[in-house]
């Protein structure tokens, strides 16, 4: 069957969408020697800056430069407030979840979830049962990523609730775009996104009772794939970058060496798993963590933002009943669908799977970064029959969903101006209210018909618009 994308600057007939044309004129009269021009210069600065992603497991040195391009993805406002609404909703019921389960559990018991799937998930922490958080809130920072299919609806196709990356690259990307084009922002009405460090801080300081609390950045390290982004999180809001070596417990109450003796902190934004926290609690052999802060956590001494054990509610097991999740907790509809999901774990859902691998994606339950993932349309027959035994030995550990026809937006590529596939994260900050920026992270696809758009395996960005209709 003829797979159709849906194209976001050019409508089935070829004509261009109303929200592009304003950039269409443009490109239309820019010589492409200034656009290649531009291009080179936008690899340069983000060079300079430093704005790099590591690749683990890579030859060629791990630093690399993530590829940049400079066609925007633009969404009408109108149609924005939509996803904006859907992310909200979806992030609201999520946070109302965890709180559930952490404590009264009413959605196990009420039977929508099984008991098992949860309970049971290595992303489920005991440490945090019966635990009070401050207004209820796990994840103060999310992201939601969203694709379009071929009929130009938004699907969600995953919740990231732990530790969501991304974020500095969509204000770099939108910078360098001021900075290289500022004749295309005064011709049109983009939606600003450069106030997120504000609203970010502005978030993790109302996650704490106190009234000017001391937030730091904790990070794993320069080693980190995702250093960066922590280094520039920290310089934006103004607050100290630390790494677990910098902190100290001491009468569960945490602190910050500093050359004027030791400073209290009371919200840590913290950039590392739950596992590598408190080698007294989860993994012994972290060095990246903290001594005793879980016992600072569960006085109420310091907040964790996002806290521990939010890993169970975005688990791509979970992720099928997030639509009744809603229902269930804001009694209200899904603005946004989900992919429809094959639960491995059920032995008819997994016949399904195993008789059709290879025009399903299969995923890891517990995987992020596009890693241990099959694409039946794009594997091999070798590929698909190794993928089947490993479903066979371990059903519970995957979930498959149809192909989804990603949309495809004009990219810069060798051959000049092409579709590649794309996706959109938006960030969700949730504090005395629930937030976003309008935009988020585009990331392309830059291999000529892959739908894998994640970093680590050679995709790029874009800057997002968000323009008055």
């Amino acid at each position: 069957m003829a797979r159709t994308f849906y194209d976001e600057m050019y409508d089935a007939s070829g004509a261009v969408r109303p929200h592009y044309q304003t950039f269409a004129r443009w490109l239309a009269d820019t010589p492409a020697e200034l656009l290649a021009q531009r291009r080179r210069e936008a690899d340069l600065l983000f060079h300079r800056a430093g704005i790099t992603f590591t690749l683990y497991g890579d030859d060629q040195g791990t630093e690399r430069l993530i590829p940049f391009d400079i066609i925007p993805r633009s969404i009408p406002a109108s149609e924005w407030r939509i996803v904006e609404r859907g992310c909200i909703q979806r992030v609201q019921a999520l946070n109302m979840f965890l709180a559930d389960l952490y404590h009264e559990q009413r959605i196990l018991k009420a039977g929508i979830i099984p008991a098992e799937q949860v309970l049971a998930n290595e992303g489920y922490q005991i440490a945090m049962q019966g635990l009070n958080l401050h207004r209820d809130l796990y994840a103060h920072i999310a992201g939601v990523d969203l694709v379009r299919d071929g009929d130009g609806s938004y699907y969600v196709l995953e919740d990231n609730l732990r530790t969501p990356s991304g974020v500095s690259y969509m204000l770099e990307d939108r910078k360098m775009m001021m900075r290289l084009f500022p004749e295309l922002f005064a011709a049109q009405r983009v939606a600003p996104i450069d106030h997120y460090p504000n609203l970010l801080l502005d978030t993790l300081k109302s996650s704490s009772p106190l009234d000017n609390p001391n937030v730091v950045v904790l990070t794993p390290g320069r080693f980190n794939s995702a250093y960066f982004e922590h280094a520039f999180l920290a310089r934006e809001m103004g607050v100290e970058l630390v790494e677990g070596a910098d902190l100290f417990v001491r009468d569960d109450k945490l602190f910050m060496r500093t050359t004027a003796g030791a400073k209290q902190v009371d919200v840590v934004y913290r950039r590392l798993d739950d596992a590598f926290l408190d080698p007294l609690a989860f993994n012994p052999d972290s060095m990246l963590g903290v001594p005793g802060l879980l016992a600072c956590y569960r006085s109420g001494n310091v907040v964790l933002a996002n806290a521990i054990g939010t890993g169970v509610a975005d688990d791509k097991s979970i992720y099928p009943y997030v639509g009744e999740m809603i229902r269930f907790y804001l009694d209200e509809e899904p603005i946004l669908k989900n992919v429809p999901t094959y639960q491995c774990r059920k032995p008819a859902e997994l016949s399904h799977v195993l008789a059709n691998l290879e025009q399903l994606v299969v995923k890891e339950t517990q995987g992020s970064g596009g890693y241990g993932m099959l694409v039946g349309p794009a594997a091999s027959k070798a590929e698909i029959e190794a993928f089947r035994e490993r479903l066979k030995a371990n059903p519970a550990a995957y979930i498959a969903q149809p192909t989804l026809c990603l949309s495809t937006c004009p990219t810069f590529v060798e051959q000049g101006i092409a579709p590649r596939h794309i996706d959109l994260r938006p960030f969700v900050l949730s504090g005395k209210e629930t937030r976003i920026v309008p935009g988020g992270l585009t990331r392309v696809a830059l291999r000529e018909g892959s739908l894998v758009v994640n970093s680590s395996q050679g995709g790029g960005t874009k800057d997002t618009w968000v323009v008055e209709d």
